[in-house]
């Protein structure tokens, strides 16, 4: 099962919207998102993209409300469950998860960090897709995990031009 990837939208629909067509071309099948969309509009969207989206809540989300009207089961995580076969672990912050809950995982997947990694950890994959919205680095990060072959892949959907001052 391929999986897409995402965190840290950040209300940027551009970004969003390359990589709904990023996973689309990549074969994905589910979204597991690890917070930080921060409004309902951007998760809207999100959820228009017609693949399902499972998420949890991140720092920014200041319209919990909102975002729970739309994804009903969004909690704060760290989320436990399982597609393809794998246990996976889902949170925004990888320091807000427990070691039981790392433990007991295949795939653990954060955010936060807005820095993408991919590694292995006593045997756990881990993966922080780094940021979608490109609003700190400047540029756009989606991942996508094969729960078939345990790998996961980083992809750029776009960089912004830079301004130095």
């Amino acid at each position: 099962m391929k999986l897409g990837v995402i965190s840290d939208t950040h209300d940027n629909l551009p970004a969003i919207e390359a990589a709904l067509e990023f996973f689309g071309r990549a074969g994905v099948e589910t979204i597991l998102h690890a917070g930080d969309y921060v409004a309902p509009f951007a998760l809207k969207r999100l959820l228009a993209g017609g693949l399902p989206v499972i998420g949890v809540f991140g720092n920014c989300d200041g319209e919990r409300a909102g975002l729970a009207k739309l994804m009903p089961d969004v909690t704060d995580g760290p989320r436990r469950l399982e597609l393809g076969g794998k246990k996976i672990a889902l949170v925004h912050d990888a320091v807000r998860l427990a070691p039981e809950d790392a433990e007991a995982a295949d795939l653990v997947i954060a955010g936060h960090t807005h820095q993408p990694k991919i590694e292995r950890v006593e045997g756990r994959l881990v993966v922080n897709p780094g940021e979608c919205g490109g609003w700190v680095t400047g540029r756009g990060t989606v991942a996508v995990v094969d729960t078939d072959a345990m790998t996961a892949d980083i992809q750029e959907i776009f960089t912004q031009a830079r301004v130095k001052s």
